[in-house]
């Protein structure tokens, strides 16, 4: 067996000892953004989470500060999940980060520290894309996202039975689902008995034979409904933030279970004038060779309008001029930057003026007397 040490609290948080609580608080909000579960679905995030959760449970707190401070965990070594997060009120720490749509339906101590209580099978969780605007995305506001999920039929609350009667336990299975076909081989001079289990080919591995299926959802206890909500999308959205939306999964598979969750994906809208990378935004803008020596003004596009911008004089192909803050608003509360990229106009045919004059640059160039040029 593998172990490892735990993790100085400062360490996991990733600040200095003398760290006041406004920095504490902080570095705690920057790394829920990066591993609350709600937004990332690696494996790791939840119990990476809950290292960062614990940390700023007892950082935060001046008294549980001071016993960690001067004995290390085994000043802290008695305090139990409750006494550790029961105070902290996550919800006012969470409530502007966009956690889903609904994050006052659970705690995130009975999310993620409580035991989970035995009872019927979650539905499985389901995703749906939204694609929006780089506008959106730096501003933040509200969008609407359609998806389409099956959910336990109204008419037989799921039974798959006609209103009025009920599923019957199968026979050939006892309600079991599966069938047993036991047999005896010999095998080296000693009985061996062998058991194969399938699924009962009579109820399809349900343990219930309905005579008369429902005529809303024939018999499939399900239905397929078109949904509609409206998803809070924080400013400076991650591409790929996973935006939790709870109970808007798929339903149980077994009575009185609850459903799943809905993970709304949010993803950048193409956009012809920019490219995204994280908060900045990249931009390719083509200038004459005579702008390039001797440089210009070029008026572009940004998030919040155009702007003019100004080329110096002797700008190299490929160059990269970078506007800060004009690119899009990250969470820790600044922005990005628009990086233009120069590309240089060659031009492939010229007027006999032009190459007139070209030539005389060149003459120049190397250090020679310009002649005239006979067409």
């Amino acid at each position: 067996m593998v172990t490892t040490a735990q993790r100085d609290y400062y360490e996991v948080l990733g600040v200095a000892r003398d760290a006041d609580a406004k920095r504490i608080k902080d570095a705690f909000r920057e790394l829920t953004l990066k591993y609350h579960p709600d937004r990332n679905k690696s494996p790791e995030a939840e119990e990476r989470f809950k290292e960062i959760a614990e940390a700023y449970a007892v950082l935060s707190d001046p008294k549980k500060r001071a016993e960690y401070d001067a004995r290390g965990f085994a000043g802290v070594a008695g305090y139990s999940a409750e006494d550790l997060f029961g105070g902290i009120d996550f919800g006012d720490l969470f409530h502007d980060l966009g956690f889903g749509l609904d994050l006052g339906g659970e705690s995130l101590f009975g999310r993620f520290f409580r035991r989970r209580r035995a009872g019927p099978a979650r539905g499985a969780d389901i995703e749906v894309v939204l694609t929006v605007s780089l506008e959106r995305i730096h501003r933040g506001g509200e969008e609407l996202v359609r998806y389409t999920r099956p959910v336990t039929c109204p008419a037989c609350r799921g039974s798959g039975a006609a209103p009025g009667t009920r599923p019957r336990r199968c026979g050939a299975c006892d309600g079991t689902g599966r069938q047993v076909i036991t047999r005896q081989e010999k095998r080296d001079k000693a009985a061996v008995r062998l058991q194969q289990i399938t699924i009962c080919p009579a109820c399809g591995g349900r343990g219930e034979v309905i005579d008369k299926p429902c005529g809303e959802c024939g018999g499939r206890g399900e239905v397929q409904r078109d949904e509609r909500l409206t998803a809070k999308i924080p400013a400076g959205a991650d591409e790929g933030m996973a935006l939790r939306v709870p109970a808007h999964g798929l339903p149980s598979t077994e009575p009185d279970g609850v459903p799943g969750d809905l993970y709304v994906i949010v993803r950048s809208a193409p956009d012809a004038r920019f490219e995204r990378l994280g908060a900045d935004l990249w931009r390719s803008e083509m200038i004459e060779i005579t702008d390039a020596v001797l440089g210009t003004r070029l008026r572009v596009p940004t998030l919040d309008g155009a702007v003019e911008v100004s080329v110096p004089p002797g700008t190299q192909p490929e160059e990269v001029l970078r506007l800060r803050g004009k690119g899009i608003a990250d969470f820790s509360g600044g922005r990005g930057d628009l990086n233009l990229r120069i590309q240089v106009h060659v031009p492939e045919h010229v007027s006999a003026a032009e190459r007139d004059l070209y030539i005389q640059l060149r003459a120049l160039k190397a250090g020679q007397r310009p002649r005239k040029q006979k067409h």
